[in-house]
């Protein structure tokens, strides 16, 4: 595998699983409120989310930073690092600093613009020769 394709299937995993948080996010109280067995298990809880934040975290520096070392906008990288911070920033403190709206609000916006930025991430590197 080069490394080309390797930084657009890190970007696109990365746009996949932020999406998957942000549903996550949004539907878990509704389809609780009509499947309540479901939040006894592993997607109703907790850990299921931070699980996917400190999934992303790793994956979203290493993709963003080989793009960046290509194609040298330093966009990428400020959105990519102000996404990171706010989930890591919500991951940590939000429920108990935010409560429970405030935090579903923040991580949505952190994962909105952590995906901006591997979606431009991507987009520069396909027209800088990348191929993937």
């Amino acid at each position: 595998m080069n490394q080309q394709f390797f930084i657009g299937l890190l970007d696109r995993t990365a746009i996949s699983t932020s999406v998957l948080c942000a549903l996550h996010c949004l539907t878990l109280p509704l389809i609780i409120g009509v499947f309540p067995a479901i939040g006894v298990s592993l997607i109703g809880q907790e850990a299921f989310h931070q699980t996917l934040v400190w999934f992303v975290i790793p994956m979203s520096i290493v993709a963003l930073s080989l793009g960046c070392w290509r194609h040298k906008d330093t966009a990428v990288i400020l959105y990519g690092l102000g996404g990171l911070a706010v989930l890591i920033v919500v991951a940590l403190l939000g429920h108990d600093l935010l409560g429970e709206a405030g935090e579903r609000i923040l991580t949505v916006f952190g994962g909105v613009i952590l995906s901006l930025a591997h979606w431009r991430n991507f987009r520069l590197c396909r027209s800088a020769s990348c191929h993937h």
